[in-house]
């Protein structure tokens, strides 16, 4: 399944994008409206996108009763992406959710001031507020990725989503000072794929919950990678801005990959990177 990163697409502005993925994922929703943080708010650097949007979003009541039903008249199946400042902002927010394909509880935002409490214990009143499945999305600044992982799977979660960005800083040349008027925001972009491909190993190791892949995918090949290390879906991010292509050519190139390795089904290959260190049998290339 190839899903959009949360806040890298705008369904409602470009229908025709959101139509060609499998899934769509929100911005995240919190109960309240948000401004956001101030701007500037991006920037783009030699190593990728830095973003201090700040969760910017119209709050709880105005996403249903205005968005949400204008969303499902894509018939695209929806992720929503839920965000709060504790851990009952996040169960409130799942208990006003139905008939939606999952919720992904935003447990990472290096943008604005966490929730006290731990993502387990967020996951635990989501649990109790919702049936529908729960993926918690991570940070791979986690010292122990793998431990969280394994403690919100313990907690009720139904799948993760690996990773989110992770903080960082631009400075202007001229005068040295940060070019994002919060200081720092969340990195994302290219750079990140060889963070998101550890994040992915370490936690399908760890559980046995499904993974949503993403960081840094801009390639089918890279796409291929996160399925090796574990993931069963991908998303595209960043990539979703200079190329509203991507989709299409991302799985184009994802097929023609596994095809050269000889795979008939991508199941097939998630988690090859957990396996034997012996190569996949490539399939005999017949002579023209």
């Amino acid at each position: 399944m190839l899903l959009n990163a949360s806040g890298c697409l705008d369904a409602l502005t470009a229908p025709e994008i959101a139509r060609r993925l499998d899934g769509f994922v929100t911005k995240t929703i919190t109960p309240l409206p948000r401004e956001g943080n101030a701007a500037p708010r991006i920037a783009e650097t030699a190593h990728g996108m830095l973003n201090a949007i700040g969760l910017a979003n119209p709050g709880r009541e105005r996403f249903l009763s205005e968005h949400l039903p204008r969303l499902r008249e894509l018939d695209v199946p929806l992720w929503i992406s839920v965000g709060g400042f504790c851990a009952q902002d996040y169960a409130d927010s799942c208990a006003a959710l139905e008939d939606v394909e999952a919720i992904e509880l935003n447990l990472s935002c290096p943008n604005v001031d966490e929730a006290a409490e731990s993502a387990a214990e967020i996951v635990t009143v989501c649990r109790a507020a919702t049936t529908l499945p729960l993926y918690a999305k991570l940070s791979a600044a986690h010292p122990d990725v793998a431990a969280v992982a394994r403690a919100v799977a313990d907690a009720g979660a139904d799948g993760l989503s690996l990773v989110n960005t992770l903080r960082g800083m631009s400075l202007d040349p001229k005068t040295l000072a940060p070019v994002l008027a919060r200081g720092t925001g969340g990195l994302s972009g290219p750079t990140l794929k060889p963070v998101a491909l550890a994040a992915v190993h370490a936690c399908f190791a760890a559980t046995a919950l499904p993974i949503v892949g993403m960081g840094g995918v801009t390639t089918g090949q890279d796409a291929l990678e996160l399925i090796a290390c574990g993931a069963r879906h991908v998303a595209l991010g960043t990539v979703l801005f200079s190329d509203p292509d991507a989709p299409e050519r991302v799985r184009d190139e994802l097929n023609r990959a596994a095809e050269a390795l000889g795979v008939v089904h991508l199941g097939d290959v998630c988690g090859r990177a957990h396996r034997s260190e012996k190569p996949l049998d490539i399939a005999p290339k017949v002579a023209a």
